[in-house]
């Protein structure tokens, strides 16, 4: 007989859950301002403190301090503010729209607008990102027509993408966006591959690949971490952090990782934490990270520390699984309200011209989705047949294809 206790496994639990009343005071939040900003050529070896700390630019008297600080200036802050007002003002209308029987389900990305808006004001045309579902920002801060993103959630005759991809799966080679796929983490590994196709061509344009916390349990996450280190890819790695997965919270994924952006390390690539609630720091460190993938300096990993004030999707209910004021009690609080804070603190902005702001970014989505609206169903388009599906697939069909067609009636 042996005298040993048997075997059993740990399974990591949140420190709240419903009932509960979350207390954040023990969560370390490094002083804004206190991380250091490596030279661009830097080695991972010497920025592994940046793995482990939070890059923070804003403190919580509103001010810009630190080396990351004073990259942006007060026009292009405004404008940032705006990109996150009218990504809240469209996420709030869609979801309104679902409830409503307008479409089958939606996703927003309330509290994290912060990260796609900053990163998308560093990337360059012929950029590419493979997204996850909650970088709506990437588009709705650029030229995209918001008419186009409403008609896609609707699968309306003016889908741009004819009804073939799920709501909110966007998709435009255009502005840089890679469609979004359901399988998650799939995005990783292919940025990573075209990333290695722009260098092989000896192009000068990069990407980004983009991946939920939850999500890096997936193998497709590590195989992309050995093949961008090996080849030294020129791609940006984004993590966003946001605690939550779908009903799992981020210590089942990181297991005995410190962070997940020290997952990098081991790998060999320069890895960040960021204040993702930070528009100005998001901004710098995308900044960096962008510079150094331009310059063939291989890949950056970054951990965007940020929490999901909503829902999973409208077929969530978080409520089931995390306490109701955790949102509320997150300590690295609410980007759009910090950024506004900001502005006011230098004296160009008050609250006047936010709730102004806010009205006209209301207006004009309800105005797209007026217009939006007016489109008919996917029936009545052009698109509704099979055999369109042949014209986009094969737009120069090879004649044994044709003669399939022909043979099958189309």
């Amino acid at each position: 007989m042996s005298d040993r206790p048997p075997l059993s496994l740990y399974v990591p639990e949140p420190e709240f859950r419903p009932g509960d009343k979350p207390d954040f005071s023990n969560v370390p939040i490094p002083k804004a301002g206190a991380a250091l900003m490596p030279p661009v050529d830097g080695d991972a070896g010497d920025i592994r403190d940046l793995a482990y700390t939070i890059i923070r630019v804003m403190n919580r008297e509103g001010e810009a301090v630190g080396p990351w600080a004073g990259m942006l200036d007060d026009e292009q802050v405004k404008a940032g503010l705006e990109d996150m007002l009218r990504v809240r003002a469209f996420d709030a209308r869609m979801t309104m729209a679902q409830r409503q029987g307008k479409t089958s389900f939606y996703m927003q990305c309330l509290g994290e607008e912060a990260i796609a808006c900053a990163f998308s004001k560093v990337l360059k045309p012929g950029d590419m990102n493979f997204p996850t579902y909650r970088q709506q920002g990437l588009l709705l801060s650029t030229d995209y027509p918001m008419v186009d993103m409403m008609n896609q959630i609707y699968s309306n005759a003016a889908d741009p993408l004819k009804g073939r991809q799920l709501p909110i799966m966007y998709c435009s080679k255009e502005h840089g966006f890679f469609t979004i796929s359901g399988n998650l983490a799939t995005q990783f590994i292919q940025g990573v591959g075209w990333a290695m196709a722009s260098a092989i061509k000896g192009d000068t344009k990069i990407a980004t690949s983009w991946i939920g916390e939850g999500s890096t349990a997936e193998n497709d996450f590590h195989s992309a971490l050995v093949f961008a280190s090996t080849y030294r890819a020129p791609v940006v790695l984004n993590i966003v952090n946001n605690q939550w997965a779908i009903s799992t919270f981020q210590g089942i994924a990181r297991g005995g990782a410190a962070t997940f952006a020290s997952r990098g390390l081991g790998f060999g690539i320069p890895s960040l934490r960021v204040d993702g609630n930070d528009y100005l720091a998001v901004y710098a460190v995308a900044k960096w990270a962008t510079e150094r993938a331009r310059m063939g300096l291989g890949p950056t990993l970054i951990e965007h520390v940020t929490y999901r004030m909503g829902a999973h999707s409208t077929s969530d209910d978080p409520s089931a699984y995390r306490a109701k004021e955790e949102s509320t009690s997150w300590p690295l609080g609410d980007p759009v309200e910090r950024l506004k804070d900001y502005l006011i603190k230098r004296g160009v902005w008050s609250d006047a011209q936010h709730h102004q702001m806010q009205q006209l970014l209301e207006t004009e989505v309800a105005e797209a989705q007026k217009q939006a609206e007016k489109n008919g169903t996917l029936h009545d388009g052009p698109h509704s047949s099979p055999a369109s599906m042949f014209d986009d697939v094969y737009k120069e069909m090879p004649l044994h294809l044709r003669r399939q067609r022909q043979e099958a009636g189309f």
